[in-house]
């Protein structure tokens, strides 16, 4: 072989090196997963998931890195909790570290470019943006609500007037509204200029008072989801602190609540809640009837680990389309962080199968209550068969 023949096969075999070893990038693509699973009609489809900088960036190449002998770095939050999605950017709240966003446009992974010096956060657990572009941003161990203008700068903190632990923080119109676990109330400042207006969630029973809230969420109305972990319940609320409905309640069940913790409403008025002792979220219609749940325990895309926090989203459809099978129409995004695991911001889009006539939510709500009423007889035997053999 001449020398002229090797070194156009060396080239060859580089080129091929190159082009095989280049890093594309992006969010991952799974087999569809829905929810419920067949043979019901699906309404939930598992799309996606955003754990580290390579899911949204292109990396180096494989050859870049033989050639330069360097190890790409794993960018990620390290333990996420509260998110919020805004202009094609998905903001995650690091509790170790700061907030973190992935750009979908941009395709960049970045952290909050204010949040140093006076802006530095700690433990930053629950994140809101409003309509401008604002970010507000609940952590407990600066014990203040730390804000950041629409270009990420920090322009104040927000503190009530004694000793509390914000955990979690909402917008609606021209008020800000702070989850405090400590005192078990929520206090409420004026968005535009940060003034601290006045508080509520306590009241003169029980019944009518918070225990010890965790999230929190406003529906299009202006009324306020609270999850409570004391009540094991997701509690409605008044802009004046009035108690106007509840959810579930402690138990093991469909329906039930062991570890409420994120909360979100959609525009048909639907509630989902975060349950981290069942890796799951269940739905409840507006009128406080269980509709369905979605995601479980295990390590199979659509499965969660120790669940935080859910968010809804209608802007960012088209993004996710590519991900959805082709007869699955997503009406609107749900975003819920696992704070363990291989994947940490999972994606899923909420709609109908095409072409598909779907029962009322009078009639899912019967097929529920049957299904519950068939897994119940059967835990019971279950549980007579075993009482049996040990007598």
């Amino acid at each position: 072989m001449t020398r002229t023949g090797s070194a156009v096969k060396l080239l060859g075999l580089a080129l091929v090196i190159l082009v095989g070893g280049c890093a594309s990038g992006g969010p991952k693509k799974y087999e569809a997963v829905f929810y419920p699973e067949p043979p019901e009609l699906p309404r939930i489809q598992f799309l996606t998931s955003f754990t580290e900088a390579s899911d949204v960036q292109p990396g180096k190449s494989w050859f870049e890195l033989f050639i330069t002998g360097e190890k790409e770095a794993r960018l990620r939050p390290d333990k996420p909790y509260g998110t919020a999605v805004h202009q094609g950017r998905i903001f995650v709240c690091d509790t170790n570290s700061t907030v973190v966003f992935f750009d979908l446009g941009k395709k960049t992974y970045g952290t909050l470019e204010g949040a140093v010096g006076l802006g530095k956060l700690r433990q930053p657990l629950n994140i809101s943006i409003d309509r401008d572009g604002n970010k507000y941003v609940a952590d407990p161990v600066r014990s203040d609500i730390a804000v950041y203008d629409r270009n990420d700068a920090f322009v104040r903190s927000l503190n009530a007037p004694e000793r509390w632990k914000p955990v979690d923080v909402a917008v609606f119109e021209d008020g800000v509204y702070v989850v405090d676990m400590k005192n078990a109330l929520v206090h409420v400042f004026d968005r535009r200029n940060g003034a601290y207006l006045r508080k509520f969630g306590q009241s003169e029973t029980a019944e009518g008072s918070l225990r010890l809230p965790a999230n929190i969420a406003f529906d299009k109305d202006g009324y306020l989801y609270l999850s409570d972990t004391g009540r094991f319940q997701i509690v409605k609320m008044d802009r004046d602190g009035n108690i106007r409905g509840t959810f579930g309640q402690l138990g093991t069940s469909t329906g039930y609540f062991a570890r409420p913790r994120g909360v979100a409403v959609d525009r048909a008025g639907r509630v989902y809640a975060v349950d981290a002792a069942f890796d799951n979220v269940q739905i409840f219609t507006a009128e406080k009837r269980m509709l369905m749940y979605f995601g479980k325990a295990g390590v199979k895309p659509g499965d969660l680990f120790l669940p935080a926090s859910v968010t809804i989203d209608y802007d960012n459809v088209d993004y996710f389309r590519k991900f959805a099978d082709p007869k699955f129409e997503i009406e609107h995004l749900i975003f819920v962080t696992s704070q363990f695991g291989e994947r940490l911001v999972n994606v899923y889009g909420f709609g109908k199968e095409k072409g598909k006539t779907y029962p009322t939510e009078a009639e899912l709500l019967e097929r529920l209550m049957e299904r519950m009423k068939i897994e119940k007889e059967k835990q019971e035997k279950e549980d007579g068969t075993a009482s049996g053999e040990k007598k």
